[in-house]
C-alpha cells in the first residue's frame, strides 16, 4: 500500500507539472497517471488503496469545499441577488431532465432510469470548479459583479439537489415502489412529496451546522488560543469539517460538503485573520489533496466499457450541456447585471464533471439497475471530456468574456513571488543591512536581490562582500549583482527591473563617500523610489 502512494504522490506531481509546462490543466497529467498505474493499464496500484479510494476522494473534495467556502464574498452575492441561487438548481435541472429524455431517444432507457443519469451527469465538480474560480478571484476577473462567488455557490448547491433526487430514483428502481412517511395528523406523503422538504433541510441544517462550526472554530483557535500555528489550526479546522461529512452520510438530515463550504463562509465574517490563516493552510493541503484525488478519479475509470458507448455518450453530453444547461443558465441570470459574454462564460466555467461521477457512476451497476453498465461508461466519459476541457477553459477564456476588477485580499490567496532588494556598500553597515534583509525574508520565505554599486576599484572589498551575503543568507534564495553607475538611479532601475517589493538600504551620518552609501543617497533612493523604501541605522550612531 505504501509502495502505492509513493507512486500516486511521485509521478502524479511531475507528470502534473509536466502537463502544465505544455499548457494543460496539471489534472490531465494526473488523471492519465491514474488509467496507467491502475488496473486497467499496469496494476500498480494496491486493490486496498483502490478499495479505500472513496473515503480519500471525500477527504480531498472536503479540502477543496472549505477553500471555496474561505474565498466567498457575502457582499457580491447579496449583490447578485437570487442569480447564485437560482445557479444553484435551475442548470443542474435542466440538464439533468433534457438527458433522461435524450436517454430514452438514444440508449431506450425508461424515465426513471434516464433521469437518474442525469443526476449523475448533471452534477458539477468543485475539484475542478472551486481551483478555476479561486484563481480567478485572485486575478479579479469577473470579481465587480461577483461572477465567480456566484458559480462557487451554485455548482454546490446544485450538488445538494442532484444527490438527493439521485437517492429519491435510486430507491424506486431498486425497490420497486416509492416508499413513504406518515407525520403528525395522519399525513402520509410519498418520497416524491418530501423532496422538496428534504431539499430546504438539507440547505438549512448545512448552513445552521456551518455557522456553528464557525463559532467553535474561532472559540478554540482565536480566543482560547488552543493552537500555537497556522499547520495546527489548519488541522484543527479540517478535522472538524470531515466530521460535518461523516456525521451528513451516518444522519442525511443536512449536506455535509454545504455545511463545510459555509463553515468557510462564515469564518471570514467572524474572524477575517483566522480565515486568512486558514485559507494558506488549505491551499498547501490541496497539494496533496489535488494528486490523490485525480490520480485515483483516472484510475476509478474503466476503459473497456467506454467503447460501444462512446458516440451516444458524447452526443448525450452534448445535448445536456448546449440544450439543457444552457436553457438553465439563461433561466438564472434573467434579469441581472450580466451582459451576453459574461453569460457565454457559464459554459466553461460551470460545466466539469468530476467528483461527484466517480463517487456514484458506478452504483447503478453495483445496485444491479438494467443500464447500469452504459451509467457507468457514460459517467466515466463526463470525467475524462469534461474535467480537463474545462479545467482548460476557465483561465483560457475568463480574460476574453470577462472584466478585471480589483482584487480583495481578504478573500483569497493572492500566490506571487516576492523579491526583496538589499542594497549594501563595503562599509560595516552592510552585514545589518543583510541581517536585516534575511529576518525580513524569514518571515514570508521570500527572494533577495544583493545590489552593490561599484564606486571605486576595490575588487577585495566586492569579493568579501560577496562572501559577506553568502554567510548571511545562507537559508535564502539570493542572487548576488555588483554594476557601476549612479547609486540612486541604478538601485531603483535594478528594483523595477525584478519586481522587487521593498528596498532595504542603509544609513548613517556624514561618512567619506567611497566607505559607504552616506544619508544623502538613501534619502535621494527614499524620496525617488516608486517602491517602499526601509531604512537600517548604524547601530553604533543610534547608540550614541
Amino acid at each position: 500500500m505504501l509502495e502505492s502512494f509513493i507512486l500516486i504522490l511521485l509521478i502524479g506531481f511531475f507528470v502534473g507539472q509536466i502537463a502544465r509546462r505544455l499548457k494543460a490543466p496539471a489534472l490531465v497529467g494526473m488523471v492519465l497517471v491514474g488509467i496507467i498505474l491502475g488496473p486497467q493499464v499496469a496494476d500498480l496500484i494496491s486493490p486496498d488503496v483502490l478499495a479505500g479510494s472513496a473515503p480519500l476522494r471525500t477527504i480531498a473534495v472536503m479540502v477543496i469545499l472549505m477553500k471555496a467556502g474561505l474565498g466567498l464574498d457575502r457582499e457580491k452575492l447579496v449583490q447578485q441577488g437570487t442569480v447564485a441561487l437560482r445557479l444553484g438548481f435551475l442548470p443542474a435541472a435542466c440538464e439533468a431532465l433534457v438527458i433522461a429524455l435524450a436517454a430514452i431517444w438514444i440508449l431506450k432507457f425508461d424515465f426513471p432510469t434516464g433521469l437518474l443519469l442525469g443526476c449523475i451527469i448533471g452534477a458539477e465538480s468543485p475539484a475542478v470548479i472551486v481551483p478555476g474560480m479561486l484563481r480567478l478571484k485572485s486575478l479579479g476577473w469577473g470579481v465587480t459583479k461577483g461572477i465567480p462567488d456566484a458559480i462557487l455557490t451554485g455548482s454546490a448547491l446544485s450538488d445538494v439537489l442532484l444527490l438527493l433526487v439521485f437517492s429519491l430514483l435510486l430507491n424506486f428502481l431498486t425497490q420497486g415502489a416509492t416508499s413513504s412517511v406518515t407525520l403528525p395528523f395522519g399525513i402520509t406523503l410519498s418520497a416524491v412529496q418530501l423532496l422538496p422538504i428534504q431539499i430546504i433541510c438539507q440547505i438549512v441544517l448545512g448552513v445552521v451546522l456551518g455557522l456553528v462550526t464557525a463559532r467553535l472554530l474561532v472559540l478554540l483557535l482565536a480566543k482560547q488560543n488552543w493552537t500555537q500555528n497556522a499547520v495546527q489550526d489548519s488541522l484543527i479546522a479540517a478535522s472538524l469539517g470531515l466530521l460535518l461529512v461523516v456525521v451528513a452520510e451516518k444522519f442525511p438530515f443536512f449536506s455535509g460538503y454545504l455545511a463545510v463550504m459555509a463553515t468557510g463562509f462564515f469564518l471570514i465574517e467572524l474572524d477575517a485573520p483566522l480565515a486568512r490563516r486558514l485559507r494558506s493552510g488549505f491551499d498547501s493541503l490541496w497539494v496533496v489533496a489535488e494528486i490523490i484525488l485525480f490520480v485515483l478519479l483516472g484510475a476509478s475509470i474503466q476503459l473497456q466499457v467506454l467503447e460501444k458507448t462512446l458516440v451516444p455518450g458524447l452526443v448525450i453530453l452534448a445535448i445536456g450541456t448546449l440544450i439543457g444547461r444552457a436553457l438553465g443558465w439563461y433561466l438564472s441570470t434573467l434579469g441581472s447585471n450580466w451582459n451576453r459574454r459574461e453569460r457565454l462564460f457559464l459554459l466553461p466555467g460551470n460545466s466539469a464533471k468530476a467528483t461527484v461521477q466517480a463517487a456514484i457512476g458506478a452504483i447503478p451497476l453495483t445496485q444491479g439497475i438494467q443500464g447500469g453498465e452504459t451509467t457507468l461508461a457514460i459517467a466515466a466519459l463526463s470525467i475524462l471530456v469534461t474535467a480537463p476541457l474545462g479545467a482548460w477553459a476557465i483561465p483560457t477564456f475568463a480574460p476574453k468574456l470577462l472584466e478585471r476588477g480589483e482584487v480583495d485580499p481578504t478573500k483569497v490567496a493572492i500566490a506571487r513571488r516576492i523579491v526583496i532588494l538589499a542594497a549594501v556598500d563595503t562599509s560595516p553597515l552592510a552585514s545589518q543591512v543583510l541581517i536585516k534583509t534575511a529576518e525580513l525574508a524569514r518571515r514570508s520565505d521570500v527572494e533577495v536581490i544583493v545590489l552593490h554599486i561599484i564606486c571605486t576599484n576595490d575588487p577585495q572589498g566586492v569579493e568579501h562582500l560577496q562572501e559577506k551575503s553568502q554567510r548571511l543568507l545562507a537559508d535564502i534564495r539570493h542572487k548576488f549583482i555588483a554594476i557601476t553607475g549612479s547609486i540612486p538611479e541604478e538601485i531603483i532601475r535594478v528594483a523595477q527591473d525584478y519586481g522587487v517589493a521593498e528596498i532595504v538600504i542603509g544609513k548613517r551620518g556624514h561618512q567619506p563617500w567611497d566607505e559607504v552609501l552616506v544619508g544623502s543617497v538613501s534619502q535621494a533612493v527614499l524620496e525617488s523610489s516608486p517602491i517602499p523604501v526601509i531604512l537600517v541605522e548604524d547601530d553604533r550612531l543610534a547608540n550614541k
